[in-house]
């Protein structure tokens, strides 16, 4: 019989601790190589960070900060604070020390948490305006300790001396399931981020429900790759939460641009990712292949094809027979087997995607080489999963069926509405934006548009504030045409404009390496980008691509105009989420002239 009731995150942990003991939980990069920490040995850190608090006074209900990116000490000290009967804030690693300070101060946090000395730094800018913020807690080295900011070394040492070591279970035994477990802020693509609460119930339930829709396809046998943040949902529930839940091992990526080195080294079984990755890998693959021979080019493109053919055998898990079985079994052993060897992906059984949507392109790419893509649906609002494609109901464009006890309905406008156990609290000190966020029978408005199919699955067609109305009041859905666009090998990054314009037109940001490499090849010179961006050549390869990526679109629909832009769209420029989302109003107001120069005023 289990030592807690698992209606809590703790209590689950502490059970999965009992049962896998010395198997391996975590992993991450240690002398250039990525080393294990078991399950006990993680608990032991754990309850020691625990003790720290005890000792200096954490009560249920306190919030504590963690600002950092992605490591196995974001999960003890996550693990810390709820074991505590505290409440976690999570900071994304790449927010600015304004950004932290509105956070700390909301939210009232007492305890920060921090990475490295730079994140120190931002939050010492930010202490002045948020004086609840009492102490800091350092993840790396540090030698320049105070009363109130030690490393977190220090503060184990002083959490092993504590004396009282039976509260560390009383503590976790006096957690309720509707306690609150998080406060985690929106990306804030308009104004102030607000703060979403969520509760043990909400996380557990996504682990329960997870568990159920894919508990027959994924075990404690799995090996997972964190990459996302731990400060976004996503990460946090799929990534973090479900695969404790399961007993799989999490081993943790050095950073995004070392992510091709990790799958190699890690090669992991299940990944969570955004449609961003999957962008990313599709179109360095087939810019490897635009410079191949020609005859290794010619058996790429009877691969593609091969894999085309067998979407519907891996959309539907049904085992391929005849000479189609032999003709994929020669197109697995000449490419794909290889392919995925090359980048890591050779025991991938599982890739998750979320965060936003992922093109059907992108999707069939992967699925017809055996790569199964589930693809799914949800908001922080919801913890975030109201939705997920199980294998062999794969449909690509669809995010799948509502998991166990989630309910949908579509409003009259066309928004899609949701209510389930993962439904947030509401908004933290925000008792009106939590009212209009609700429907009056109780109903999150989710602000997207959707449809739900015949067979139950889900279809996002769009996000409500995103809709462009035309001035001939056409309403249009820029993300469709994004995604369509992003097919091209040529274009990296793309923002849709026309709301309350004649016309549609584009910021487009080249992908530079792919445009470069062409360039060269047709003898174009430029001692920089911009120059290169001006050249006719490169301006019609563009409109091409556009009119041969966008031809299924409708009139209204088409691009009339666009402009390439030199400089790639970033988290830390501004114009992305955490989540690599693209923050429209910023784009807007960035490239106000730019945008203006493509609507001259009639004559």
């Amino acid at each position: 019989m289990s030592k807690f009731k698992e209606n809590t995150i703790p209590g689950i942990f502490q059970n999965r601790v009992e049962k896998y003991g010395d198997r391996a939980c975590v992993s991450y990069k240690k002398g250039g190589i990525y080393t294990d920490i078991s399950w006990n040995g993680l608990n032991e850190l754990v309850r020691s960070l625990a003790f720290y608090l005890f000792s200096i006074g954490v009560k249920k209900g306190d919030r504590i900060a963690v600002f950092s990116e992605n490591r196995y000490d974001w999960w003890v000290a996550d693990l810390a604070i709820l074991s505590a009967g505290a409440i976690n804030v999570p900071i994304y690693s790449t927010n600015s020390s304004e950004e932290c300070q509105y956070i700390l101060s909301n939210s009232g946090t007492r305890l920060c948490f921090v990475s490295s000395e730079d994140h120190l730094d931002r939050v010492l800018k930010a202490r002045k305006k948020a004086p609840s913020l009492k102490k800091i807690v350092i993840f790396n080295k540090f030698n320049k300790e105070k009363k109130d900011i030690l490393s977190i070394e220090t503060a184990m040492r002083v959490g092993r001396s504590f004396k009282q070591k039976n509260l560390f279970d009383k503590k976790i035994n006096s957690i309720k399931p509707e306690d609150l477990a998080s406060i985690m802020y929106t990306s804030g693509t308009t104004g102030n981020p607000k703060g979403v609460m969520l509760t043990h119930s909400n996380f557990v339930s996504q682990c329960e429900n997870i568990n159920h829709e894919l508990g027959a396809y994924m075990n404690d046998k799995d090996v997972f790759l964190s990459f996302l943040p731990l400060s976004h949902v996503f990460e946090r529930s799929c990534g973090y939460y479900s695969a404790l839940n399961i007993g799989a091992t999490v081993a943790f990526a050095e950073d995004i641009s070392k992510l091709l080195d990790n799958f190699k080294e890690v090669r992991p079984t299940v990944i969570i990712s955004v449609p961003r990755i999957y962008e990313k890998l599709h179109a360095g693959i087939l810019s490897q292949v635009a410079d191949a021979p020609g005859l290794k080019k010619a058996i790429f493109g009877w691969a593609i094809s091969t894999a085309q053919k067998n979407l519907p055998y891996a959309c539907k898990n049904i085992p391929r027979t005849g000479l189609f079985a032999k003709r994929f079994d020669i197109a697995d052993k000449l490419v794909f087997s290889k392919l995925k060897h090359s980048l890591g992906l050779d025991r991938l059984r599982y890739a998750c995607s979320g965060g936003g949507p992922l093109s059907v392109s992108d999707a069939e790419f992967f699925i017809g080489m055996g790569v199964q893509i589930l693809e799914g649906f949800g908001l922080t609002e919801t913890s975030p999963v109201t939705n997920l494609t199980k294998p062999g109901e794969i449909t690509p464009g669809s995010v799948g069926k509502a998991i166990p006890k989630t309910k949908l309905k579509i409003s009259d406008e066309g928004e899609l509405l949701v209510k389930g156990p993962q439904v947030m609290l509401g908004y933290y000190k925000n008792p009106k934006a939590t009212k209009d966020a609700f429907t009056r029978d109780g109903y999150l408005k989710t602000g997207d548009l959707a449809r739900i199919d015949e067979e139950g699955r889900l279809w996002i067609t769009g996000r409500i504030k995103d809709i462009i109305v035309t001035s001939g009041g056409k309403n249009i859905s820029p993300q469709n045409i994004e995604n369509s666009l992003k097919t091209s090998r040529f274009i990296e990054q793309v923002a849709i404009i026309g709301d309350n314009r004649k016309y549609l037109t584009a910021l487009i940001v080249p992908a530079f390496d792919e445009l470069g490499k062409w360039a060269k090849k047709n003898g174009l010179v430029a001692t920089s980008r911009a120059d290169l961006l001006r050249i006719d050549a490169v301006i019609q390869i563009f409109d091409e691509e556009i009119k041969k990526y966008t031809r299924q679109y409708a009139r209204v629909e088409q691009i009339r105009k666009f402009t390439l832009l030199d400089a790639e769209w970033t988290q830390e420029s501004g114009e992305l989420t955490p989540s690599q989302k693209v923050k429209r109003r910023v784009v807007n107001e960035k490239y106000a002239q730019e945008i203006e120069n493509m609507y001259p005023p009639e004559a």
